[in-house]
């Protein structure tokens, strides 16, 4: 697993759900030694590892995706994953922390708060290549409880075929960061709006039952698996490593956490396939 990311979205805290899940980990490992580092011998450094890679060996990131593509040809399997998290999110971070940002400097004017937000989109331009060709975790809603299972849920998944993560979430929260494919399913009946069930969500049984019972669901069901088993084998056979597909309604409580369960069931076949729910697992 090779973890990169913008700073403050959450490495640290991924590494540390790799080491307790068994990976021997490397923090700040430059670019120019990974060949090396895997050539090791001992299968304890090289069987399951995960190396952190980050914006401060700047001069070397160039020359990463090359690498990863020359190390895969070499029969090496890397699976490259990418936090990231919204702007306002980074921001706060790191006033909370009181910690500068790895490229931040004041800005003439002396304002820090402008430093760090110039030095973040200029950190987004500086990954920018390597994020394209990583599974992406947004982090912006996640709590470091909620990031540990997401880490936790991708390395279960199997390394040999492409991993498939349905995610639902609420359009007046923004489209997740990671989204590959969005459906808005706003256009169902809104179960929000009977009041014996809106303090459930999709996940319990009364709000699948009435959801089931629209055709419109299962119209749109039908029409969303038949989009992505037509495209499928085509990502894979891009070497896609993770796709990522969101389904949004308003508040991500109801009618996308439900479709994306019932995708869930539906591309069990697929073998490789994670559930998340943005909303619903920023308050677990």
């Amino acid at each position: 697993m090779l973890i990169t990311g913008i700073s403050g979205s959450g490495k640290s805290v991924a590494l540390l759900a790799l080491e307790d899940a068994g990976f021997y980990c490397v923090d700040n490992l430059p670019p120019e030694l990974l060949r090396e580092y895997m050539h090791l011998t001992h299968p304890r450094y090289t069987q399951r590892v995960a190396i952190a890679v980050d914006v401060r060996a700047a001069g070397s990131l160039p020359v990463l995706v090359p690498l990863i593509d020359e190390l895969r040809a070499e029969g090496v399997t890397i699976r490259p994953l990418f936090l990231d998290a919204n702007t306002d999110t980074l921001v706060r971070r790191f006033s909370e922390t009181r910690r500068p940002h790895p490229l931040s400097q004041p800005d003439s004017g002396g304002s820090v708060q402008h430093a760090l937000i110039e030095a973040i989109e200029l950190e987004r331009l500086m990954l920018a290549e390597l994020r394209e060709v990583s599974a992406i975790i947004d982090t912006s809603t996640l709590r470091p409880a909620g990031l540990r299972q997401h880490v936790r849920d991708l390395v279960s998944t199997s390394t040999n075929s492409m991993t498939l993560v349905f995610e639902s979430f609420a359009f007046k929260y923004g489209v997740p960061l990671d989204a590959d494919y969005v459906f808005d399913v706003r256009v169902l009946p809104n179960p929000y709006y009977i009041r014996e069930l809106c303090a459930l969500s999709g996940r319990d049984s009364p709000v699948a039952q009435f959801l089931a019972e629209q055709p419109e669901a299962d119209e749109l069901l039908g029409q969303i698996e038949v989009f992505m088993r037509r495209w499928l084998p085509v990502l894979a056979a891009d070497q896609r490593g993770y796709v990522t597909v969101a389904i949004g309604c308003t508040g991500g409580q109801h009618r996308s956490v439900y479709m994306v369960e019932q995708l869930g069931r539906r591309f069990a076949d697929h073998g490789a396939t994670v559930i998340r729910h943005r909303e619903l697992d920023a308050f677990d």
